[in-house]
């Protein structure tokens, strides 16, 4: 059985990791969900869908209703007794889309203070697949070094960075490429876009 763990945190571009759920949950057979506070209100205002709620099962509740889906777990980002929290709890691996300056630094300097970087920390201690796209531009020297760090630790870095030679038609064409390259980078097979010939 696949299981996976997505997280979105607080950075512009939280319809790539929305669309990068959709396509996990048509392959795998759970997805474990863990959305920043800050991502709640980006996800609101980049694109109209309105997620948070009083307690995390009314979250989970929505969140299951957008998709259509059981197969969705949401855990609170304070929730640090989550099941993901646990190296002993088995998943295939976990994405980051996007992924803040804040949240990368925090996963380079093993800083677990909410369940997005523990989740990520566990990921790395148990070997796991860990797939960041990080969301920042220009990169500083610090947000180098950071993703350095990572990328020698084994974490695939897979910046939001679309292509042409698809010749997209439309945004959605651009977003599919993007989640198409992250899936392509945490092994999973998808038809979101036409490979180069």
């Amino acid at each position: 059985m696949k299981s996976f763990i997505v997280a979105i945190s607080g950075a512009s571009g939280a319809v790539y990791g929305i669309r990068l759920i959709e396509e996990l949950l048509r392959t795998v057979d759970t997805v474990h969900l863990c959305v920043s506070g800050t991502a709640f209100s980006i996800i609101r205002t980049e694109t109209g869908i309105n997620w948070l709620c009083k307690s995390e099962q009314e979250t989970e509740n929505k969140i299951r209703k957008h998709y259509s889906s059981y197969k969705i777990h949401y855990h609170s980002e304070t929730n640090l007794a989550a099941p993901i929290a646990s190296g002993s709890f088995i998943t295939d691996g976990m994405f980051i889309v996007p992924c803040s300056m804040k949240t990368l630094s925090a996963i380079a300097c093993g800083h677990a203070n909410n369940l997005i970087a523990r989740a990520a920390d566990v990921a790395l201690k148990e070997g796991r697949k860990l797939v960041i796209s990080p969301r920042e531009m220009p990169f500083n020297s610090i947000h180098l070094e950071n993703m350095l760090k990572l990328s020698l630790m084994g974490v695939k870095i897979a910046p939001p960075v679309p292509a042409f030679y698809q010749q997209p038609k439309e945004l959605n064409d651009m977003i599919d490429f993007v989640v198409g390259k992250i899936l392509d980078t945490g092994g999973i097979a998808h038809d979101l876009f036409r490979r180069w010939e």
